[in-house]
């Protein structure tokens, strides 16, 4: 398989991580916003409160769901030109800085997979996390992205 095949590749694996990490750091704070109507007045609280869920559906539904499909597929694509098409063979997924990475992704599919519980919580009204704990988790997605992105970038210093 030929070097611009895997440029293509992984263009569209940066891509479709910057969306879903876009729609994880937004999700937060969307039920973040969405708690602290419950002190609120009615008729604007309910309102509120269906426009904030119609986004946090839309967000997740339309738009984290898919590129987290779409950066899974694109990276297990060049795991497999990596095996297959530069004949690298499986034990580089051993290497230090792929374990590294492998273990962010998974950290970021199991974050993903605790937002898209908590919209159920959230449409149920059985959520019992705070508007504060939604801001102090916010930048998890970030923090665990910086590990993955220096860990790809400095694969030479970690072999």
């Amino acid at each position: 398989m030929s070097f611009e095949i895997f440029n293509i590749v992984r263009g569209l694996h940066i891509l479709a991580v910057i969306a879903w990490m876009a729609g994880m750091l937004f999700l937060p704070r969307l039920y973040a916003y969405d708690v602290e109507q419950a002190g609120k007045a009615e008729p604007l609280r309910s309102e509120m409160q269906g426009l904030l869920r119609l986004w946090q559906r839309r967000l997740l539904k339309i738009i984290i769901n898919p590129a987290m499909t779409a950066a899974w597929v694109f990276g297990l694509w060049m795991i497999l030109i990596h095996v297959y098409g530069f004949g690298q063979g499986w034990g580089f997924l051993l290497a230090p800085w792929m374990a590294i990475k492998l273990a962010a992704v998974i950290a970021l599919s199991g974050w993903h997979g605790l937002l898209a519980g908590e919209l159920k919580r959230v449409h149920a009204g059985t959520s019992t996390r705070s508007g504060r704990f939604w801001r102090m988790t916010n930048e998890i997605p970030f923090l665990i992205a910086i590990v993955a992105v220096l860990a790809v970038t400095t694969e030479g210093v970690f072999g």
